[in-house]
């Protein structure tokens, strides 16, 4: 028995030029949910991928810290009294701090942002960080990120080969020995990571009492949200208590609701979303007008709007199938350049490629919905 060939696939496929230009125009707003969906991800992602490196059970912070490159500080004294705690095993201070430093190829300055902490503990667990404690405990040694942003190919080139590199920070000489990676993030081009005393060498208004993180591990079998309680309850109201989710988290959320950047990159989202539907819409809407006396004729030998209804979602649904499939070929494309040129973490996700899939269909149904309209006011006794 031979298959029906739907109606609405010969609908949408009867007039070519018509067909591509739908295609184009769903493909266009695709893409721009896509890239906008991938750069708030990439925001989130960069500016986090420091504080998920970070071995830690609870983190303490300034009430006033806002995001990793403005957390104010806090007493060191609050992480010996942290100590006294049931259940803490230990509590280890964390400094950060962000300044222009030479870029060792070009010689130009850009922003970058600083870690230190005592080389007696590994508190990130980053391959070439702990392979390297040894080497930041000689004075003026640094590591740099080689997913920092900007030239520096022959930079990582030598240290690839074990060779030091001698650069200026803040009108210091230092010499930069390893490389671990984090990645560029929008907060700073890149990241070094030292010793406390390295730190307080090339920030000298900075004291050792002066704490950005404090980095609390708890002993085996307690629970963070238990103990977390606990120091909230029994530290003074100048230190802010956070399990290590939480800490990843307040900087989503300062990204998210404290920049404009987070908001541009869900309005781009929106305004996508908009475009396909005023697109669609119209694609629809002139389909319906040039087959107005067919579908009147449907209705007029008993047909009922329900399933006319239904041949126009079909419509949708199969242009919605043919927009979305080039626009996730192109957009795989668009993020593979945009990661070679910025160094952001913008991949493809299956949860992204879902989510826009999805957005499609409900974009394409919406402007169905709404093509309806013209529909329904298709008389059988005005045509005939």
């Amino acid at each position: 028995m031979k298959r029906k060939t739907p109606l609405a696939w010969l609908q949408v496929s009867r007039e070519r030029t018509r067909l591509l230009i739908a295609m184009a125009g769903i493909a266009f707003a695709d893409m721009l949910m896509f890239l906008q969906l991938g750069f708030q991800d990439a925001l989130y992602d960069s500016n986090t991928r420091m504080h998920r490196s970070m071995r830690a059970d609870l983190v303490l912070v300034s009430p006033q810290a806002q995001n990793i490159v403005n957390l104010s500080t806090f007493p060191r004294s609050r992480l010996y009294q942290t100590m006294n705690f049931a259940g803490v095993e230990s509590a280890v201070p964390l400094y950060t701090g962000t300044a222009n430093w030479k870029v060792p190829q070009t010689r130009l300055k850009s922003a970058v942002l600083v870690l230190a902490f005592n080389p007696d503990r590994a508190v990130f667990s980053l391959p070439g960080v702990e392979q390297n404690l040894d080497k930041i405990k000689l004075p003026d040694t640094f590591l740099f990120d080689s997913g920092s942003r900007g030239e520096y190919d022959q930079t990582i080139a030598q240290l690839k080969q074990h060779q030091s590199v001698s650069t200026e920070f803040r009108d210091r000489k230092i010499e930069i020995d390893g490389l671990f990676n984090v990645g560029a993030s929008f907060a700073a081009d890149g990241n070094l990571i030292t010793s406390d005393l390295n730190f307080l060498r090339i920030f000298p208004e900075r004291t050792a009492a002066e704490v950005s993180v404090g980095l609390v591990a708890l002993q085996p079998g307690s629970d963070p949200q238990q103990v977390a309680a606990v120091l909230k309850a029994g530290l003074p109201n100048d230190v802010k208590v956070l399990t290590h989710e939480e800490f990843v988290e307040t900087e989503k959320t300062y990204w998210a609701n404290n920049t404009p950047i987070g908001f541009i990159f869900s309005l781009g989202t929106a305004i996508g979303f908009v475009v396909g539907v005023v697109i669609v819409y119209q694609i629809l809407y002139s389909d319906v007008s040039d087959h107005l006396a067919e579908y009147a004729t449907l209705k007029a030998i008993g047909y009922k709007d329900s399933y006319l209804l239904g041949i126009v979602f079909q419509e949708a649904v199969i242009l919605a199938i043919l927009g979305f499939i080039p626009s996730y070929m192109i957009s795989v494309g668009l993020y593979s350049l945009t990661r070679g040129a910025t160094n952001l973490p913008l991949f493809m996700t299956l949860v992204r490629a879902t989510s826009v899939f999805c957005l499609t269909i409900v974009m394409c149904l919406t402007s169905g919905l709404i093509a309806m309209r013209k529909l329904r006011a298709a008389d059988p006794a005005d045509i005939f």
